[in-house]
């Protein structure tokens, strides 16, 4: 039961900090969208002061034939958009669907790369005392020790002793069963990994039909032949929802390719290591009986004080 506690609390943990990034990264598209309409008033605002500013035209003397008139003056060029305002408009709706993903992305890394270490799954402490355990023949408080230690190793070691009584066979086969529960965990884990990984294209790719779509609508809806700076908006909102996609959907890639190696790789470590201590323990059995100092079958959680030999 502690162990079932254990793991939901975990889990809750988790899921919370999921559900801040979540919100951390709506908060901030509500700022940015907020942000992308001042910039465009401000826009709006600095070309009208422009075109107001631009000089009047003088009236030309009355002696002085038309065609000597001065040209007129040409009004002064207004202010082109910056790169990161072009990119704010052009994102659109799935653009900010993008920005979300990326919050969560980086909570999910960070997240992975604080469990997803050795000591959480080999911790040495637990090597070395459940060693030291074996060799003085108390298999009680081996047990216990494997139980106190929350990591991978300590549950499969915990799942494996508890079948002692029942032969080598069924302790490797708890042990082996408690290694699957661990891996679907992991994997229920790295799921949302690749659920990033899914979605960031598909939605940079709505973004690019979307782009594409208005440009059409511009050239069906117009009379004559449109200008391209017309259908520069559609085409800039396809390519900047595409990019934003790809570069959302690029670090998941590599984060989720390193994760699952290193989670593979350790899960080895900890299969390896499992049963060695396992044989050690019987190897140990076979030499003599448990002794005094171990813990009574009355205070034992669920384990034998001496494997069967």
């Amino acid at each position: 039961m502690s162990q079932f506690m254990r793991r939901k609390t975990s889990l809750q943990s988790w899921y919370w900090m999921v559900v801040l990034a979540i919100a951390f990264g709506m908060t901030t598209v509500t700022v940015q969208t907020g942000w992308q309409s001042s910039l465009l008033a401000q826009e709006e605002k600095k070309g009208k002061a422009a075109a107001e500013e631009a000089p009047a035209e003088e009236d030309a003397p009355a002696e002085e034939a038309p065609e000597e008139k001065a040209a007129p003056a040409a009004a002064p060029p207004q202010p082109g958009r910056s790169y990161l305002m072009w990119i704010l408009i052009a994102s659109g709706p799935f653009g900010a669907c993008i920005a979300v993903e990326s919050f969560v992305l980086v909570a999910l890394i960070s997240m992975n790369m604080m469990q997803f270490r050795r000591e959480n799954f080999l911790p040495a402490a637990l090597i070395e005392s459940f060693e030291q355990k074996i060799n003085s023949r108390d298999y009680q408080g081996a047990y216990e020790a494997a139980k106190a230690n929350d990591s991978y190793l300590g549950k499969v070691l915990t799942a494996g002793m508890a079948r002692l009584s029942k032969g080598q066979e069924e302790a490797m086969a708890g042990m082996a069963e408690a290694g699957d529960e661990e891996s679907m965990y992991l994997e229920h884990k790295m799921s949302y990994l690749g659920l990033i990984v899914a979605t960031a294209p598909m939605l940079g790719l709505l973004g690019t039909v979307q782009g594409m779509i208005d440009s059409f609508r511009v050239i069906a809806e117009s009379e004559t032949s449109p200008k391209p700076k017309e259908l520069a908006e559609g085409i800039m909102t396809a390519l900047v929802t595409t990019m934003e996609g790809l570069v959302v959907a690029i670090p998941a890639i590599f984060a989720f390719g390193l994760f699952k190696n290193k989670i593979g790789k350790l899960q080895f470590e900890v299969g390896m290591v499992s049963e060695g201590l396992m044989g050690k323990l019987f190897a140990s059995a076979k030499k003599g009986p448990a002794t005094t100092g171990a813990a009574p079958a009355s205070t034992a959680t669920t384990a034998p004080a001496s494997p069967p030999v």
